[in-house]
């Protein structure tokens, strides 16, 4: 009687231990494991059931060095031992030792894996892509004659589908009778991340032959493929066949419905399905706010993630990502910079999507130094990070650096790709290396099979300008028939022959251009410029009348910078700003102080045919001029003045900062329309050339 008592009461302490494993309660099960040891007169098999429960608790609660311990101490162990081990390091993501254990169990003469073991093998080499042990685990498959076991079928589908062997996904498809929707959506899922359209297509039908009926996860796949393509056509059918089903329309569902309509550019449809969800999780939240940046709607975005906020949801890694691409689109580095904070704060440095995010905000922020230092201190780098920094160090005009990091870039066995060169062979055109330029465009990219585009054209014909070859730039141009040369590119020929002077062939370009795009309105800037510099006034008002009449208008001037948390705008020779008296003062002063360092103001810039000394009092009140004063004014030094403007600089803005940040022994950033200029010294790093 006494022995039943307490047989009863280890089973209920069993019973116990599996709850507690269940609801991860650590303290229970603890508990429960205490009165096991004083309780300790068992038979032997009782034992195992024992300790295995025992494993399943700590594994499962994260304490898989008590569960190794016990497991290790057993001085027998059956396959439920092995496999609920195995599956607490499948769960951490501890590949190596899943598949350590599974090679020992295997070796030993009594060993028999059923088909539980098999399919956590197979999961585990799915999630690490171990496509090898995958391969092995298959023979085994064969031999045991496992693989007609529906969820073993599944588990090997899903490694082929998740290590992008499709074929040999679709091969066990075909040839191992009993498909049903779990195969059907791995494979998929595969196809719509390496967006084949046209083998989605072929499952699809395949599945309607099968009368294998669609569930939550198949309609999510294929409302990612319509995200992918940007096809809202076909996702409004599918969203509305979704409908028809009556299935549960869950966050998961919701969240890919936001993502669809975003990437469709349909913001509003997103909004409306983001606002009928009532338990909105941080994906749904990352979702919405991805479809306003993909928009356009960057302040949108960082409004919305205020509200996130005051709901109480926390963010993740991808959101930080979403949060510091809106930065870099706004130049809002005094955000991006708390954002930088926080993510250090959180814990979230080190995750390679915000390393990257934060290289990116800092550079198109116009802090390059604080880009590299993020980038230097980044653990794990790809692609997309170095391609982020020597983009970055070109865009600033700093060809040396980004150099530099390509040649790291390659030491290191990262392989380069198309964005790679477009910075690379901008980084060329900046330092005028017509030479190095070439070889890696015809030599290194075709060694690396990399098909040149129209980005890596347009960098050459910069090169080639920036070297003052511009006959050879429009050779170039002429001889490359197999590229549609757009605007862009002629303008980029075109600032050329403004930067050195060929008014003749700037001219010619220019009549090119606005053929292309008859309101292309920085064309006929450039174009009234160079005649304004060669005093030919005619062709001046020629280009006015011609704009008027196609009822083209310049872009007023503008510049603006963030002191503190706020934004201070500017705008030429206007007196919009509280402070505009003390400002036009700050202005003659810092004119006064570098007259005597030979600044001479560049009236052929003005494009008004009147007075010298009008023309000017006309430059001195530069939208960019008023920016650098009030900073000045209100920056303590030695912190930098980072200002961004609209429109290309003037020629006498360029000589006034350049002379300005000598005289101030200030570091002056000025973001324009065509790049960065960092003026120190009275230096400026695009040369002069811009």
């Amino acid at each position: 009687m006494a022995k039943m008592n307490l047989s009863h009461k280890f089973k209920e302490l069993v019973n116990l231990l599996k709850l507690s494993a269940t609801s991860k309660s650590l303290r229970l099960g603890k508990t429960i494991h205490a009165q096991l040891l004083v309780c300790n007169q068992t038979s032997k098999d009782s034992g195992i059931t024992q300790i295995n429960s025992l494993i399943n608790l700590y594994s499962k609660c994260g304490q898989l060095e008590y569960a190794r311990k016990l497991f290790d101490r057993m001085p027998q162990r059956n396959v439920v031992s092995w496999s609920v081990l195995m599956v607490g390091y499948l769960h951490k993501g501890d590949v190596l030792e899943v598949l350590g254990l599974f090679r020992n169990l295997v070796s030993l003469d009594s060993a028999c894996p059923n088909e539980y073991i098999i399919t956590i093998i197979l999961s585990c080499c799915a999630n690490g892509r171990r496509i090898q042990e995958g391969k092995q685990c298959h023979g085994y498959l064969f031999k045991s004659g496992l693989l007609l076991h529906q969820y073993v079928k599944n588990a090997l589908v899903h490694l082929y589908s998740r290590c992008y062997h499709v074929e040999s996904a679709m091969q066990i498809l075909e040839t191992v009778p009993g498909n049903d929707v779990f195969s059907y959506n791995s494979i998929l899922s595969a196809l719509v991340e390496s967006g084949s359209r046209g083998e989605v297509e072929k499952v699809l039908n395949k599945m309607v032959d099968e009368r294998v009926s669609w569930d939550g996860v198949t309609y999510v796949s294929m409302l990612c493929l319509c995200a992918q393509i940007r096809d809202l056509q076909l996702g409004l059918q599918i969203h509305a066949q979704l409908m028809k089903t009556g299935l549960v329309f869950d966050v998961f569902v919701i969240s890919t419905l936001i993502d669809m309509y975003g990437k469709c550019c349909e913001v509003l449809n997103a909004r409306k399905h983001f606002d009928d969800l009532q338990d909105r999780n941080v994906v749904a939240w990352t979702a919405i706010l991805t479809a306003y940046l993909q928009n356009g709607y960057f302040e949108e975005t960082l409004n919305l993630f205020t509200r996130m906020e005051l709901e109480d949801t926390h963010p993740n890694e991808f959101t930080f990502a979403v949060l510091l691409n809106a930065c870099a689109n706004l130049v809002a580095l005094t955000y991006g910079d708390a954002l930088h904070g926080r993510i250090v704060k959180l814990g979230f440095k080190n995750h390679l999507i915000v390393g990257n995010a934060l290289v990116n905000m800092y550079s198109k922020s116009g802090n390059i130094d604080s880009s590299y230092s993020v980038f230097s201190n980044m653990i794990y780098k790809d692609v997309i990070t170095w391609n982020a920094m020597i983009c970055g160090y070109s865009h600033h005009g700093l060809g040396k650096q980004a150099l530099l990091v390509f040649q790291d870039m390659m030491s290191v066995g990262e392989c380069p790709n198309y964005v790679t060169f477009i910075g690379v062979l901008s980084a060329c055109a900046h330092l005028a290396l017509v030479q190095e330029g070439f070889y890696y465009f015809d030599q290194l990219m075709k060694e690396l099979n990399i098909e040149p585009g129209l980005e890596h054209y347009t960098c050459m014909i910069a090169l080639l300008g920036r070297a003052g070859q511009l006959d050879e730039a429009e050779n170039f141009m002429k001889t490359k028939t197999q590229v549609k040369w757009d605007v862009v590119a002629w303008r980029t020929l075109l600032n050329a022959c403004h930067v050195h002077r060929n008014y003749s062939l700037g001219k010619l370009i220019a009549e090119t251009v606005i053929q292309m795009d008859p309101h292309d309105v920085g064309t006929y800037t450039l174009l009234s410029n160079m005649y304004a510099k060669a005093r030919k006034w005619d062709g001046v008002v020629k280009i006015r009348k011609l704009m008027r009449e196609r009822n083209i208008k310049k872009e007023p001037g503008a510049s603006w910078l963030d002191i503190r948390n706020d934004t201070h705008v500017f705008v030429s020779e206007g007196s919009n700003h509280s402070e505009s008296t003390q400002i036009y003062e700050k202005v003659q002063e810092l004119l006064a102080m570098i007259k005597p360092l030979g600044y001479v103001p560049d009236v052929g810039a003005v494009l008004h045919d009147v007075e010298e000394e009008q023309k000017e009092g006309y430059l001195s009140y530069h939208s960019e001029k008023l920016a650098l004063a009030y900073g000045l004014m209100k920056i303590p030094p030695p912190g930098p003045i980072r200002i961004i403007k609209n429109l290309r600089m003037c020629d006498d803005c360029h000589i006034a900062v350049k002379l300005i940040s000598k005289v101030t022994n200030r570091l002056v950033v000025v973001r324009d329309a065509n790049r960065f200029h960092h003026f120190r010294d009275g230096l400026c790093t695009c040369n002069d050339l811009w």
